[in-house]
């Protein structure tokens, strides 16, 4: 084959390539997406959804049930999107992360009233408020009164102001300051650079102000300060009250790591949440796969067998032959056990290793190998685990399930 026949079909080869990955990309609607008409991506039971097939929605945290992992958003005002303050009920997947103050959280955390930002999946078709017909929106059930995100009930990530914008590198640098006025101008920052417009918030007497290792008040906020801010109100009375301001980064590594320790002692108490991905009935072996939403840190109390996973943090633990051990207990949907003390089963840890993160997903793999295989240990099911270091103690009668069938 001639040089330049070889180019022209290496061309062509490329061309088509990149056409069958637009046509892959393009197989469902994005936040980006210029063709609005594609469906929005649809969940699949047990698996992990794409990079980037989520929908943002942010709102104003008015309801809360921690316990079953739903909540309810008073959806920011976008009168584009035709919006107008109402509310969306929603459920954190079952690999659903809360990240409050920078840090994993639960949603017992978060105050009512907290400003947060979300990304969601839609509700199944057959359930859903709103119906496209001829090419445009329509509600089913004759009413205007929603929100057009009401049918994004599925929710993937949440996270409060301080989260949002020390994930992207981003801080607010203050302009102004007026304490009679309780007023704050601020404009965004990226990577150091300004990013956006002045904005005004809304200070109150109550605004808590932390710097350092502690508490300053009102008159230590000063102009040229990086800052985060938490807000609430901001759905109804323009961009929100300032709950709280951090001053310097002092402050908000404090608040993080306070935030940290505290899901670290509620996973210990609840188990390290996961999917089975599949199970060996006759050598009785349940192979779990992690969610991302626990600190990456508690996934090296994992006890290691031998020999120790290539890569993995050095772990003194397993000296001889012993097998590494731990419990795994069923789990509803919401992440709630039934009973974990009498309802779980134990095993020898046969194998961890890291596999490719996606979301919602660690990238953290185990095979446990247990004596008896309990209904729940099925793929596509939801358990928790916990590594024999850890106590499996009894939780509030309200936290397990039992009882309530």
């Amino acid at each position: 084959m001639m040089p330049r026949t070889r180019i022209l079909l290496s061309i062509y080869l490329s061309l088509l390539c990149g056409m069958a990955r637009a046509q892959e990309t393009l197989k469902y609607r994005t936040d980006d997406s210029a063709d609005k008409s594609l469906p929005w991506f649809q969940l699949v039971d047990g698996e992990f959804p794409p990079e980037n097939s989520a929908h943002y929605v942010s709102g104003e945290l008015i309801k809360v049930d921690h316990l079953e992992r739903t909540f309810t958003l008073r959806g920011d005002r976008n009168d584009e999107r035709g919006n107008g303050d109402y509310p969306i009920d929603a459920a954190m997947l079952p690999y659903g992360s809360i990240y409050y103050h920078g840090a994993p959280a639960d949603l017992k955390d978060i105050p009512l009233g907290t400003h947060l930002h979300g990304w969601f999946y839609q509700r199944p078709e057959q359930d859903r408020i709103w119906t496209i017909k001829n090419g445009r929106v329509q509600p089913r059930n004759n009413s205007t009164r929603q929100s057009l995100d009401v049918d994004f009930t599925r929710c993937l990530r949440l996270e409060d102001e301080f989260s949002h914008h020390t994930r992207q590198n981003q801080t607010w640098k203050i302009d102004t300051v007026d304490l009679t006025e309780k007023k704050l101008t601020a404009t965004l920052q990226q990577d150091g650079k300004k990013a956006g417009e002045p904005i005004s918030f809304d200070l109150q007497a109550s605004t808590t102000v932390f710097q350092g290792n502690g508490f300053a008040t009102l008159k230590d906020i000063k102009p040229g300060q990086q800052v985060q801010m938490n807000l609430t109100w901001a759905t109804l009375f323009g961009k929100g009250r300032v709950t709280a301001i951090w001053l310097d980064e002092a402050s908000r590594q404090q608040a993080a790591a306070r935030q940290r320790e505290r899901h670290r002692d509620h996973i210990r108490d609840h188990g390290l949440p996961g999917f089975v991905t599949a199970v060996d009935d006759k050598k009785r072996v349940v192979t779990i796969t992690f969610f991302d939403s626990v600190d990456p840190e508690l996934f090296k109390e994992l006890p290691l067998p031998n020999p120790k996973p290539l890569g993995w943090p050095t772990q003194e633990y397993n000296a001889g032959n012993l097998s590494p051990k731990g419990n795994i207990c069923v789990a509803r949907e919401s992440l709630m056990t039934y009973d974990q003390v009498n309802d779980r089963k134990g095993g020898n840890i046969l194998k961890i290793e890291k596999i490719t993160a996606q979301p919602g997903s660690s990238g953290v793999q185990i095979q446990v190998q247990c004596g008896i295989l309990l209904e729940g240990f099925r793929p596509k099911k939801v358990i928790r685990f916990f590594p024999a270091t850890w106590p499996v103690g009894d939780l509030p009668k309200e936290e397990g399930f039992y009882g309530r069938e």
